[in-house]
Parts: structure tokens; sequence; C-alpha cells
């Protein structure tokens, strides 16, 4: 549903009723020395478009549950470059045993491989690394190149994609994190790191732009 710009005079409603509702049509009128027949037209759109409610013989009240879908809604079509979180790499010539390492001090759930310029060459999993871990291989000398999810099997995100559509690629595939990268011109699947997308950092930042907006 595509939301409706509101008037200046609209918007003015809105915050009457938000700071003293229950309030009736004639109230409000009174407070924008205006006729009630003037003010019916706002208040009928007001109501249809789900930011009020009313009530027979009490007034109108302000509908904060369309105020928080609003919020929500704004905050999803907010930009991946505006909370991507700086990736955690290794070179895909590390051992899988320092990688692991890597792993627990940095306290997350996928490690990103590069290649000397920085472009994404693979991505290591806790489970990646959890199954090798317990296989009977030589974890000092066997190189993440060996064990890790390489392009062009890699679900990606760019900074100009949507916080929503981050959040589809992560539920829709199953994973965790999303790399952040940016293409590199006339080189098919090559892409240089910039960030990374967790459902940590989605959550994380919907209940700070949830908790603003409240407050």
């Amino acid at each position: 549903m595509i939301g409706i710009k509101l008037t200046n005079r609209q918007d003015e409603i809105l915050k009457i009723v938000k700071e003293s509702g229950p309030i009736t049509g004639k109230q409000i009128a009174e407070k924008l020395s205006l006729t009630r027949a003037a003010l019916r037209p706002d208040l009928a759109i007001l109501t249809m478009a789900g930011n009020l409610d009313a009530r027979p013989r009490v007034g109108y009240f302000y509908n904060h549950k369309r105020d928080g879908k609003r919020h929500a809604e704004n905050f999803l079509h907010q930009k991946v470059a505006d909370y991507k979180a700086h990736p955690i790499v290794v070179e895909k010539s590390t051992s899988v045993y320092d990688a692991i390492v890597q792993l627990f001090l940095e306290d997350v759930g996928t490690l990103y491989a590069v290649d000397g310029l920085g472009h994404l060459a693979g991505v290591i999993s806790r489970k990646d690394l959890l199954r090798t871990a317990i296989g009977s291989n030589n974890l000092h000398e066997l190189p993440v190149s060996v064990i890790m999810t390489r392009m062009p099997n890699i679900i990606t995100i760019e900074p100009q994609e949507t916080l929503l559509q981050a959040a589809k690629k992560l539920i829709e595939n199953h994973i965790d994190s999303l790399p952040v990268v940016k293409e590199v011109e006339n080189q098919r699947n090559t892409y240089l790191l910039v960030g990374r997308i967790t459902k940590t950092t989605i959550t994380r930042a919907y209940l700070e732009i949830m908790d603003e907006k409240s407050g």
C-alpha cells in the first residue's frame, strides 16, 4: 500500500490527537480555529488511511499501530550501505586452524576469504570449519580455499540494496551473513568486499530505529 502524503493541516491534526486524544472533532476544530465542516474532509482522510481511529461519542484516537508500521516500512527501505559492519577477513591461503582461531577471537559465525587485491574469493562458515575439524585433516596445513564456498555460488548484497532485500536473501537462502560487495568493472563474478550484513545487524538496527521513533 502506498502511503498518502499528508498536508500541513493533517500533520497538525495528528499532532493534536496524539497529544490530547481521545478528542472530539469539535475540540480539534476549536484548537485550529476552523469550523467542523472545514475539518471533516481531513478527518475522513486520516481515518480511512488508518492514522486515526474514531469512536462514537468518544472522539478520535491516534493509531500507534499504524505509526509503528510506517516506521517499520521506512526502516526496511534503508540502504545496506548505512548499516553494514566491518567484514572479518582472512587470506584464502590461511590455514583452517588459524581460521578457527580467528572465528572465535572475533566471535562471528562467518569469515570471508579474499585474494591479494581484496576481492571476495570465498565464504567460510562456522559449520564448514566444524565439519573439517571433525575429520582427520591436518588443520595447520589445510588452506581455507579447499573448504570455502566460492564464487559464483556466494549470495551477496550490494550497498545500494535495502535492508528488506538483505533480510529476504538471508531467510530464503538459510544463511546468517551476507558479504556486502561492489562489482569490479569488466570482470565477471569479481567483487570488492566492503562490508557484511547479518541477521543480528538487521535486528539491532531495527530496534535502534524503533527506539528513536518512540522516544
